[in-house]
């Protein structure tokens, strides 16, 4: 089998990005040649070097709407597949999914299309959710195959008349089972990590609002990842003098790491899909803190592996991390909870056997 993936952006290593190469390595160790296509030159174009796949960079594939880079990136896709005769292309982000779906009805292969987040989710403003709508239920038809990663995002896409039911496959993300080195609950500070980018799908201030609360307890933050909103969030915990005990370590490569040096998780947000970084954190025995937006519910089960807040929700957020903070034990038993989850529903193992399931049907 020959595959295809694209993929919008190169300049930053998100979600999808981690998703698209996880894919990719496992179907070349499958014997099955891959190629993947991306906007630009940046960190994802390294990170799939390393991995040993072969990645072309499109010059006209941009995030924004880009009139004439849209018709150019059309033709400079259609070029491009057309050289690599794929047997299925995969398309991950919205722009990818847009002009991958035209250029691959236009050729005549099947196009499979993941989507990581609606873009008129809940949380986004309403002239971007209606203008999307209604792109996504004119290209849906150009679809062999819909993969949501959540059951959120299936109920949302058919809500909204983007997909019939049986257009649109729940794939949940997946990681890879990795052995983690467990070195926490050594000391007498709680260690809190969130990992995300610092962009509008993330809610950092919300988070230091809250933990500006609570200095009274024995606490460290951690902060992985780099963004827009980084510069924006750093005067702001300045400006709440909690400065000291927050760290910001920027982008980086061993998050697996950094978890196992945590007790607990955070993820706080105006919206997602369904966060690889929880997955990650429970495979690392951490307790989970999250906004409940998107796919998170199906992840964080409400006081058994972590803590649900509401968005917005500045109390809640207070009340969880003090409850955590102070409970070495709650900490170990949520964690314990949250890794054996995750053995039974989001392995990468599940998300490959799965995906590649419907790769299958849709070539037949």
């Amino acid at each position: 089998m020959k595959i295809v993936y694209v993929l919008t952006r190169s300049d930053v290593i998100g979600g999808a990005s981690v998703h698209l190469l996880d894919l990719a390595g496992y179907a070349i160790q499958q014997g099955y040649q891959v190629t993947v296509i991306v906007g630009g030159i940046g960190v994802f174009n390294q990170k799939a070097n390393e991995k040993g796949i072969t990645c072309i960079s499109s010059k006209y594939l941009v995030r924004s709407i880009h009139p004439v880079k849209d018709v150019l990136a059309f033709f400079e896709l259609k070029r491009l597949i057309l050289s690599l005769a794929p047997d299925i292309v995969h398309l991950h982000s919205t722009k990818a999914g847009v002009i991958g779906r035209l250029v691959s009805r236009r050729l005549g292969i099947p196009a499979i299309f993941t989507a990581h987040g609606w873009a008129f989710t809940e949380g986004v403003s309403l002239f971007r959710a209606k203008l999307y709508q209604q792109v996504e239920r004119l290209l849906s038809r150009l679809s062999s195959k819909i993969i949501a990663v959540s059951g959120y995002d299936k109920n949302l896409a058919v809500e909204n008349k983007v997909a019939s039911t049986d257009h649109i496959e729940v794939v949940h993300n997946g990681v890879p089972n990795i052995a983690y080195k467990n070195i926490r609950h050594q000391q007498n500070s709680c260690k809190l990590i969130m990992v995300a980018r610092f962009d509008q799908p993330k809610n950092h201030k919300d988070l230091i609002t809250a933990i500006s609360q609570i200095s009274d307890l024995p606490w460290q933050l951690e902060l992985v990842g780099s963004g827009p909103l980084l510069s924006e969030v750093k005067q702001y915990t300045k400006k709440l003098g909690i400065e000291h005990r927050v760290i910001f370590s920027g982008e980086c490569h061993d998050v697996a790491k950094r978890i196992s040096q945590a007790d607990v998780f955070l993820l706080i947000s105006n919206w997602e899909g369904l966060p690889l970084t929880i997955i990650e954190a429970m495979r690392g025995r951490l307790p989970v803190i999250a906004s409940n937006v998107g796919g998170v519910p199906e992840l964080v089960i409400d006081n058994e592996t972590g803590y649900l807040v509401d968005r917005k929700d500045i109390n809640k957020i207070v009340a969880t991390l003090s409850d955590l903070i102070q409970s070495k034990d709650k900490r170990v038993k949520f964690g314990e909870l949250g890794y054996q989850r995750y053995l039974r529903f989001f392995t990468a193992d599940q998300m490959y056997q799965k995906t590649f399931k419907i790769y299958h049907e849709a070539i037949n």
